[in-house]
């Protein structure tokens, strides 16, 4: 959910943190909500191999919370053509106590750069029983923009929009530290990346995302509006 080249952007420089008072935002794209970009689709590459986000077919994690929380990620050896940008598929199945909560196909692309770009997602989350897509999104329909969701060279203090879908999908992050340390149920990580992501349509809460180079998504955090903690069990790498 971040330098691009500049034919590939528009408005992704102007990002910043600001104060944490009660009533400011974290992250402040400084753009007064016009962002613009236009990806061009020539400047993608077919395979998204990004050390921090490696996205290759068959790769599967799986992430654990309190309360019987489950996530499940599958990166697919599906496609699909967003804003001319072929897009791989990666199915995301969240439950809880074993009950299927939400489904999602999330589709990401890769830039010559290196840059991974988030382009929108199917999703179906159910409530009841019933089920509704209300947080889908693509990029290029009804106004809405992909973004970056990891930078090929992530260096502390850079920030960017991960998506722009006004009023459904706004979230923002920012590289705040590297050289972590965690220790999750899958294993040990040390010189983690860390991120701090942030959206003004839930503005009182804030997470930190800890990747591992090679392995991805190790460990997320909320550490403002609330204290959840959702952690990588296992790893299986694609080939």
């Amino acid at each position: 959910m971040r330098s691009v080249r500049a034919i590939a952007f528009v408005a992704l420089l102007g990002v910043a943190l600001v104060g944490c008072g009660p009533d400011e935002p974290v992250i402040d794209p400084g753009d007064g909500g016009n962002y613009t970009v236009r990806p061009d689709p020539a400047e993608f590459v077919d395979r998204i191999d990004n050390p921090w986000l490696p996205f290759t077919p068959g790769s599967r994690w799986v992430y654990e919370a309190g309360g019987g929380e489950r996530n499940e990620v599958v990166v697919t050896n599906q496609t699909r053509e967003v804003m001319g940008i072929t897009a791989t598929v990666v199915h995301d199945t969240e439950s809880r106590d074993g009950e299927l909560v939400e489904r999602t196909a999330d589709w990401f692309a890769q830039d010559r750069d290196g840059n991974v770009w988030y382009l929108g997602e199917d999703t179906t989350a159910y409530k009841n029983g019933q089920p509704s897509s209300a947080g889908s999104w693509e990029a290029g329909v009804n106004g809405a923009l992909p973004g970056i969701i990891m930078k090929a060279e992530p260096k502390v203090g850079d920030a960017y929009r991960q998506e722009f879908y006004r009023g459904q999908a706004e979230d923002m992050g920012k590289v705040v530290r590297v050289g972590d340390t965690e220790t999750v149920p899958f294993r040990s990580f040390d010189g983690l990346l860390v991120t701090q992501d942030w959206t003004p349509l839930e503005p009182d809460v804030v997470e930190e995302k800890f990747y591992a180079k090679g392995v991805g998504l190790v460990l997320e955090t909320t550490v403002r509006g609330g204290a959840d903690r959702n952690e990588l069990v296992s790893y299986q790498p694609g080939r």
